[in-house]
């Protein structure tokens, strides 16, 4: 096991890192900007460096200033969370060069499973589902239309190295389409200096459903089952749940098996996600691969008592999976809330400032993943998620009251939160009886 780790990352994922690294054994080291010297993540660490000032590229996107602390703290390993470097090969493959164990998969596999639409080529040789659309990046603007046509309307454009939402638009029609390509192509450029973009087929009324894979280096491959994220704004994930309400244990099994099939497609190692779409015929089809942690593995955590953190850390160390398919339970049910720091009845606006009050939930059943506490300053520099509160029960029915209680009696001041936008989500009744897709937003939480 690694004697020393570095995270290099920020925010309540560090937080988690660090924690998983305590019960393992393993000395830290924070790395931080300058606005967040005095972050809950560099308090808990061992070992603290800053390595530039506030905005991203010159500080957590750093890899030259990331690796030199590395170096000069004597870190083995260096695990990147989510978003930044997460997902960004050459970080791993300089990691690889410095002989500093990346927590992730080898960056030739980051690479290959970056490229959206190399990504679909691979899964269509494994025969895993995908949507119909094209063979790869579009050529120009009349070749998008030509595949468009072909494969009739409603269709969406995405970028080829997108994540997060970005590079993303649905057109209707031709003249749509080619009104709303450019601004995919600059989003997708500013997002990922890629501007590459190719087009599928619109499956309307879908879930968003993805599957938890681990694999490690002795060709152990296992699933933790599948988690229901349809409830989002502007493709941006606001609650998830597990397992997915309704799914049967039938639809469960397919669901694991070609998510085992894309992740040994790949040769995949260590913690990753197998995103699909389910259709309202319970029809499903591969969208991405996210090569990183989610930042909803704690719901799968709380359904099988996995800490999927610790085995990534395992994975890294050249150790085996702790866990074997057949002796994995899935108990209950689990929800989580994406706290922001934002006004949700108004778009989502982001709302910085420091936090005068704060007050997290307690009792059991309940978790709170947090980066932040009384007297933190929310930059507006950064994602404004400021807490992920988890609840569990033994049914998705129980699971919703619990998490409604939780969140009444959670208190932020001194910024808008969307804690009650969630509570507004968990009252209504579509929301209730489990009638949710990726449109749920837009239909049913009407905002000024």
């Amino acid at each position: 096991m690694f004697r020393k780790l570095l995270v290099a990352n920020r925010g309540e994922i560090a937080c988690r890192i660090l924690q998983a690294c305590r019960e393992l054994g393993i000395k830290t080291v924070a790395v931080y900007s300058q606005v967040d010297a005095n972050s809950l993540h560099v308090r808990l660490a061992d070992e603290a460096v800053c390595i530039g000032p506030a905005p991203n590229r010159d500080s957590y996107l750093n890899i030259a200033n990331i690796m030199s602390a590395a170096v000069v703290t004597g870190a083995e390993a260096i695990h990147p969370g989510y978003g930044n470097l997460s997902e960004v090969a050459r970080f791993a493959e300089v990691c690889e060069a410095c002989k500093i164990a990346f927590v992730g998969p080898p960056s030739s596999i980051i690479e290959r499973m970056g490229d959206k639409a190399a990504a679909r080529s691979t899964m269509m040789e494994s025969g895993v589902p995908v949507v119909p659309g094209s063979d790869g990046p579009v050529k120009d603007d009349r070749d998008a239309r030509a595949i468009a046509d072909e494969l009739g309307y409603p269709v969406m454009v995405k970028a080829v190295g997108g994540g997060g939402g970005r590079g993303i638009r649905v057109a209707h029609n031709g003249e749509q389409l080619e009104a709303l390509i450019g601004s995919a192509r600059a989003e997708a450029r500013a997002a990922f200096g890629n501007d590459e973009l190719y087009v599928e087929k619109f499956v309307g009324d879908a879930r968003h459903i993805e599957v938890q894979i681990l694999a490690d280096s002795h060709g152990n491959t296992v699933h933790l089952g599948e988690r229901d994220c349809s409830i989002q704004h502007r493709h941006q994930k606001l609650l998830e749940e597990a397992p997915a309400f309704g799914v049967s244990d039938s639809l469960r099994r397919r669901l694991g098996e070609a998510a085992l099939a894309a992740a040994r497609a790949v040769g995949y190692i260590n913690a990753g996600t197998i995103e699909f779409i389910l259709d309202k015929d319970n029809k499903f089809y591969f969208i991405e691969m996210n090569t990183r942690i989610q930042v909803e593995h704690p719901v799968t955590e709380m359904l099988t008592g996995v800490d999927i953190v610790r085995e990534q850390i395992r994975v890294a160390a050249g150790e085996k999976l702790s866990c074997e398919q057949g002796k994995i339970w899935f108990n209950g049910h689990a929800i989580e809330c994406r706290v922001l720091a934002a006004d949700g009845e108004r778009g989502f606006t982001p709302s910085p400032g420091i936090i005068s009050e704060w007050r997290q939930p307690l009792g059991p059943g309940i978790r709170v993943d947090t980066g932040v506490g009384c007297g933190s300053e929310i930059s507006s520099y950064y994602d404004p998620m400021i807490a992920k509160v988890i609840a569990w029960d033994q049914t998705r029915e129980a699971a919703v009251r619990r998490m409604s209680a939780a969140l009444e009696g959670m208190r932020v001041s001194g910024l808008r939160t969307t804690i009650p936008y969630h509570q507004r989500i968990l009252q209504n009744a579509f929301f209730r009886r489990g009638e949710v897709d990726v449109n749920f937003i837009k239909r049913h939480m009407t905002t000024t």
